[in-house]
Protein backbone atom coordinates (compact mmCIF):
# COMPACT_ATOMS: atom_id res chain seq x y z
CA UNK A 1 0.00 0.00 0.00
CA UNK A 2 1.22 3.45 -0.82
CA UNK A 3 2.27 5.34 2.27
CA UNK A 4 0.31 8.37 1.05
CA UNK A 5 -2.94 6.34 1.04
CA UNK A 6 -2.46 4.91 4.52
CA UNK A 7 -4.49 6.43 7.35
CA UNK A 8 -2.48 7.19 10.43
CA UNK A 9 -3.80 5.36 13.54
CA UNK A 10 -4.08 8.66 15.37
CA UNK A 11 -6.30 10.01 12.58
CA UNK A 12 -8.54 6.97 12.87
CA UNK A 13 -9.01 7.59 16.59
CA UNK A 14 -9.79 11.26 15.96
CA UNK A 15 -12.50 10.34 13.43
CA UNK A 16 -14.02 7.78 15.82
CA UNK A 17 -13.94 10.29 18.67
CA UNK A 18 -15.69 12.90 16.54
CA UNK A 19 -18.37 10.40 15.50
CA UNK A 20 -18.85 9.38 19.14
CA UNK A 21 -19.08 13.02 20.18
CA UNK A 22 -21.74 13.74 17.53
CA UNK A 23 -23.67 10.63 18.57
CA UNK A 24 -23.53 11.63 22.25
CA UNK A 25 -24.71 15.13 21.35
CA UNK A 26 -27.68 13.77 19.40
CA UNK A 27 -28.60 11.37 22.20
CA UNK A 28 -28.39 14.13 24.84
CA UNK A 29 -30.40 16.46 22.62
CA UNK A 30 -33.11 13.84 22.06
CA UNK A 31 -33.32 12.94 25.74
CA UNK A 32 -33.39 16.61 26.70
CA UNK A 33 -36.19 17.41 24.24
CA UNK A 34 -38.18 14.37 25.34
CA UNK A 35 -37.73 15.21 29.03
CA UNK A 36 -38.79 18.78 28.39
CA UNK A 37 -41.86 17.56 26.48
CA UNK A 38 -42.87 15.19 29.29
CA UNK A 39 -42.45 17.90 31.93
CA UNK A 40 -44.47 20.29 29.80
CA UNK A 41 -47.28 17.75 29.43
CA UNK A 42 -47.23 17.34 33.21
CA UNK A 43 -47.54 21.10 33.68
CA UNK A 44 -50.45 21.19 31.21
CA UNK A 45 -52.24 18.35 33.03
CA UNK A 46 -51.83 20.12 36.39
CA UNK A 47 -52.99 23.38 34.80
CA UNK A 48 -56.06 21.63 33.37
CA UNK A 49 -56.92 19.94 36.66
CA UNK A 50 -56.66 23.19 38.59
CA UNK A 51 -58.78 25.06 36.06
CA UNK A 52 -61.47 22.37 35.80
CA UNK A 53 -61.85 22.22 39.58
CA UNK A 54 -62.67 25.93 39.51
CA UNK A 55 -65.35 25.55 36.83
CA UNK A 56 -68.25 25.12 39.23
CA UNK A 57 -66.99 27.24 42.10
CA UNK A 58 -68.45 30.62 43.02
CA UNK A 59 -68.72 33.27 41.82
CA UNK A 60 -70.56 31.98 38.78
CA UNK A 61 -69.03 32.83 35.40
CA UNK A 62 -72.16 32.01 33.38
CA UNK A 63 -71.93 35.18 31.31
CA UNK A 64 -68.35 34.35 30.37
CA UNK A 65 -69.34 30.77 29.56
CA UNK A 66 -72.13 31.86 27.22
CA UNK A 67 -69.83 34.39 25.54
CA UNK A 68 -67.19 31.76 24.85
CA UNK A 69 -69.75 29.19 23.65
CA UNK A 70 -70.89 31.78 21.12
CA UNK A 71 -67.29 32.41 20.09
CA UNK A 72 -66.18 28.78 19.84
CA UNK A 73 -69.44 27.35 18.52
CA UNK A 74 -71.51 29.91 16.66
CA UNK A 75 -68.61 31.70 15.00
CA UNK A 76 -67.19 28.39 13.74
CA UNK A 77 -70.39 27.25 12.02
CA UNK A 78 -69.65 28.72 8.60
CA UNK A 79 -66.21 27.18 8.19
CA UNK A 80 -67.41 23.85 9.65
CA UNK A 81 -70.35 23.75 7.23
CA UNK A 82 -68.22 24.54 4.20
CA UNK A 83 -65.55 22.00 5.13
CA UNK A 84 -68.13 19.30 5.90
CA UNK A 85 -69.94 19.76 2.61
CA UNK A 86 -66.88 19.29 0.44
CA UNK A 87 -65.52 16.53 2.68
CA UNK A 88 -68.73 14.56 2.10
CA UNK A 89 -68.60 15.23 -1.64
CA UNK A 90 -64.94 14.30 -2.06
CA UNK A 91 -65.04 11.21 0.15
CA UNK A 92 -68.21 9.91 -1.50
CA UNK A 93 -66.83 10.35 -5.00
CA UNK A 94 -63.59 8.53 -4.19
CA UNK A 95 -65.46 5.67 -2.52
CA UNK A 96 -67.86 5.50 -5.45
CA UNK A 97 -64.96 5.10 -7.88
CA UNK A 98 -63.48 2.34 -5.71
CA UNK A 99 -66.71 0.43 -5.04
CA UNK A 100 -67.70 0.65 -8.70
CA UNK A 101 -64.82 -1.70 -9.52
CA UNK A 102 -66.49 -4.38 -7.37
CA UNK A 103 -70.11 -3.53 -8.23
CA UNK A 104 -70.75 -2.45 -4.62
CA UNK A 105 -71.74 1.18 -5.10
CA UNK A 106 -74.74 0.79 -2.77
CA UNK A 107 -72.30 0.64 0.16
CA UNK A 108 -70.94 4.14 -0.49
CA UNK A 109 -73.54 5.72 1.81
CA UNK A 110 -72.96 3.60 4.94
CA UNK A 111 -69.19 3.67 4.45
CA UNK A 112 -69.20 7.45 4.30
CA UNK A 113 -71.55 7.63 7.29
CA UNK A 114 -69.30 5.41 9.41
CA UNK A 115 -66.14 7.22 8.37
CA UNK A 116 -67.62 10.66 8.98
CA UNK A 117 -69.37 9.91 12.27
CA UNK A 118 -66.54 7.90 13.83
CA UNK A 119 -63.37 9.56 12.57
CA UNK A 120 -63.44 12.39 10.05
CA UNK A 121 -66.22 14.37 11.73
CA UNK A 122 -64.65 14.76 15.18
CA UNK A 123 -61.05 14.93 13.93
CA UNK A 124 -61.58 17.54 11.21
CA UNK A 125 -63.86 19.57 13.47
CA UNK A 126 -61.22 19.44 16.20
CA UNK A 127 -58.45 20.54 13.85
CA UNK A 128 -60.49 23.39 12.38
CA UNK A 129 -61.74 24.74 15.70
CA UNK A 130 -58.31 24.33 17.29
CA UNK A 131 -56.80 26.47 14.54
CA UNK A 132 -59.52 29.13 14.70
CA UNK A 133 -60.70 29.32 18.31
CA UNK A 134 -57.65 27.78 20.01
CA UNK A 135 -55.28 30.17 18.29
CA UNK A 136 -57.47 33.10 19.29
CA UNK A 137 -57.50 31.92 22.91
CA UNK A 138 -53.72 31.69 23.04
CA UNK A 139 -53.27 35.08 21.38
CA UNK A 140 -55.81 36.81 23.62
CA UNK A 141 -54.43 35.40 26.86
CA UNK A 142 -50.85 35.94 25.72
CA UNK A 143 -51.57 39.58 24.99
CA UNK A 144 -53.19 39.99 28.39
CA UNK A 145 -50.15 38.38 30.04
CA UNK A 146 -47.51 40.54 28.37
CA UNK A 147 -49.60 43.67 28.93
CA UNK A 148 -49.81 42.73 32.64
CA UNK A 149 -53.60 42.63 32.58
CA UNK A 150 -53.60 39.16 34.18
CA UNK A 151 -51.26 40.47 36.89
CA UNK A 152 -53.66 43.33 37.49
CA UNK A 153 -56.55 40.88 37.95
CA UNK A 154 -54.45 38.92 40.45
CA UNK A 155 -53.78 42.12 42.40
CA UNK A 156 -57.53 42.84 42.43
CA UNK A 157 -58.13 39.45 44.05
CA UNK A 158 -59.72 37.82 40.98
CA UNK A 159 -58.98 34.13 40.50
CA UNK A 160 -57.65 34.41 36.95
CA UNK A 161 -57.90 30.70 36.18
CA UNK A 162 -61.52 30.62 37.28
CA UNK A 163 -62.32 33.81 35.36
CA UNK A 164 -60.24 33.39 32.19
CA UNK A 165 -59.46 29.69 31.76
CA UNK A 166 -62.33 27.59 33.13
CA UNK A 167 -65.10 29.19 30.99
CA UNK A 168 -63.03 28.72 27.82
CA UNK A 169 -62.39 25.03 28.53
CA UNK A 170 -66.01 24.29 29.43
CA UNK A 171 -67.27 26.24 26.41
CA UNK A 172 -65.03 24.18 24.11
CA UNK A 173 -66.20 20.89 25.65
CA UNK A 174 -69.85 21.91 25.17
CA UNK A 175 -69.46 23.37 21.67
CA UNK A 176 -67.39 20.64 20.04
CA UNK A 177 -70.06 17.86 20.06
CA UNK A 178 -72.59 20.33 18.65
CA UNK A 179 -70.23 21.37 15.86
CA UNK A 180 -69.40 17.73 15.15
CA UNK A 181 -73.09 16.91 14.84
CA UNK A 182 -73.46 19.73 12.32
CA UNK A 183 -70.38 18.46 10.46
CA UNK A 184 -71.82 14.92 10.29
CA UNK A 185 -75.19 16.13 9.02
CA UNK A 186 -73.81 18.47 6.35
CA UNK A 187 -71.26 15.89 5.17
CA UNK A 188 -74.00 13.29 4.75
CA UNK A 189 -76.10 15.79 2.81
CA UNK A 190 -73.12 16.32 0.52
CA UNK A 191 -72.76 12.56 0.15
CA UNK A 192 -76.47 12.20 -0.60
CA UNK A 193 -76.34 14.93 -3.23
CA UNK A 194 -73.40 13.33 -5.03
CA UNK A 195 -74.64 9.74 -4.83
CA UNK A 196 -78.26 10.40 -5.77
CA UNK A 197 -78.16 13.47 -8.01
CA UNK A 198 -74.74 13.23 -9.67
CA UNK A 199 -73.94 9.52 -10.02
CA UNK A 200 -77.65 8.57 -9.89
CA UNK A 201 -77.77 5.91 -7.20
CA UNK A 202 -81.16 4.95 -5.80
CA UNK A 203 -82.22 7.29 -2.98
CA UNK A 204 -84.21 4.67 -1.04
CA UNK A 205 -81.34 2.16 -1.14
CA UNK A 206 -78.89 4.89 -0.07
CA UNK A 207 -80.81 5.65 3.14
CA UNK A 208 -81.79 2.03 3.78
CA UNK A 209 -78.19 0.85 3.69
CA UNK A 210 -77.23 3.58 6.15
CA UNK A 211 -80.10 2.62 8.47
CA UNK A 212 -79.09 -1.05 8.34
CA UNK A 213 -75.42 -0.51 9.19
CA UNK A 214 -74.98 2.76 11.11
CA UNK A 215 -76.05 2.67 14.75
CA UNK A 216 -76.46 5.33 17.41
CA UNK A 217 -73.31 4.13 19.18
CA UNK A 218 -71.24 4.94 16.10
CA UNK A 219 -72.44 8.54 16.22
CA UNK A 220 -71.89 8.73 19.98
CA UNK A 221 -68.28 7.61 19.51
CA UNK A 222 -67.60 10.67 17.41
CA UNK A 223 -69.41 13.02 19.79
CA UNK A 224 -67.45 11.62 22.74
CA UNK A 225 -64.18 12.10 20.88
CA UNK A 226 -65.09 15.64 19.92
CA UNK A 227 -65.76 16.63 23.54
CA UNK A 228 -62.34 15.29 24.50
CA UNK A 229 -60.72 17.09 21.56
CA UNK A 230 -62.40 20.31 22.70
CA UNK A 231 -60.87 19.93 26.13
CA UNK A 232 -57.50 19.07 24.55
CA UNK A 233 -57.07 22.14 22.37
CA UNK A 234 -58.62 24.55 24.87
CA UNK A 235 -56.34 23.38 27.70
CA UNK A 236 -53.20 23.48 25.54
CA UNK A 237 -53.94 26.85 23.96
CA UNK A 238 -55.02 28.55 27.19
CA UNK A 239 -51.93 27.17 28.93
CA UNK A 240 -49.69 28.54 26.19
CA UNK A 241 -51.36 31.93 26.33
CA UNK A 242 -51.46 32.06 30.13
CA UNK A 243 -47.73 31.33 30.44
CA UNK A 244 -46.57 33.63 27.62
CA UNK A 245 -43.34 35.55 28.07
CA UNK A 246 -41.25 37.74 25.81
CA UNK A 247 -43.56 40.49 24.61
CA UNK A 248 -45.17 40.53 21.16
CA UNK A 249 -42.76 37.91 19.82
CA UNK A 250 -43.68 35.63 22.70
CA UNK A 251 -47.38 35.99 21.90
CA UNK A 252 -46.80 34.85 18.32
CA UNK A 253 -44.67 31.92 19.42
CA UNK A 254 -47.18 30.87 22.09
CA UNK A 255 -50.03 30.97 19.58
CA UNK A 256 -48.10 28.98 17.00
CA UNK A 257 -46.93 26.34 19.47
CA UNK A 258 -50.36 26.04 21.04
CA UNK A 259 -52.11 25.42 17.72
CA UNK A 260 -49.46 23.00 16.44
CA UNK A 261 -49.37 20.98 19.66
CA UNK A 262 -53.17 20.90 19.79
CA UNK A 263 -53.42 19.50 16.27
CA UNK A 264 -50.77 16.87 16.91
CA UNK A 265 -52.34 15.78 20.20
CA UNK A 266 -55.82 15.56 18.62
CA UNK A 267 -54.53 13.10 16.03
CA UNK A 268 -52.59 11.11 18.64
CA UNK A 269 -55.52 10.98 21.06
CA UNK A 270 -57.85 9.94 18.24
CA UNK A 271 -55.83 6.76 17.75
CA UNK A 272 -55.78 5.87 21.44
CA UNK A 273 -59.45 6.71 22.06
CA UNK A 274 -60.45 4.58 19.07
CA UNK A 275 -58.52 1.63 20.47
CA UNK A 276 -59.96 2.16 23.95
CA UNK A 277 -63.48 2.08 22.48
CA UNK A 278 -62.67 -1.16 20.62
CA UNK A 279 -61.31 -2.69 23.84
CA UNK A 280 -64.47 -1.64 25.68
CA UNK A 281 -66.62 -3.29 23.02
CA UNK A 282 -64.60 -6.50 23.27
CA UNK A 283 -64.70 -6.52 27.07
CA UNK A 284 -68.47 -6.01 27.19
CA UNK A 285 -69.23 -8.25 24.22
CA UNK A 286 -70.78 -5.38 22.30
CA UNK A 287 -70.85 -5.87 18.50
CA UNK A 288 -68.67 -3.33 16.73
Amino acid sequence: MNSKDAVHPKSKYEILNRIAAVFDYLVDLTIGKFSKFVLQIGDIVVFAGTSLRLTFTSPSRLNELVKHIEFVGNQSLSIITLTALFTGLALSFQLYLGFKLFNAVNFVGPTVALGISRELGPVLTGLIVAARAGGAMAARLGTMRVNEQIDALDVMGVNTKQYLIAPRILASVISMPLLTAVFDFVAMMGSYFLCVHLVELDSAIFWQRIADIVQVKHIMEGLLKSAFFGMTFSVICTYRGFTTTGGAKGVGEATNRGVVLSMVMIIIFDYFITNMIRIYYLATGTPQ
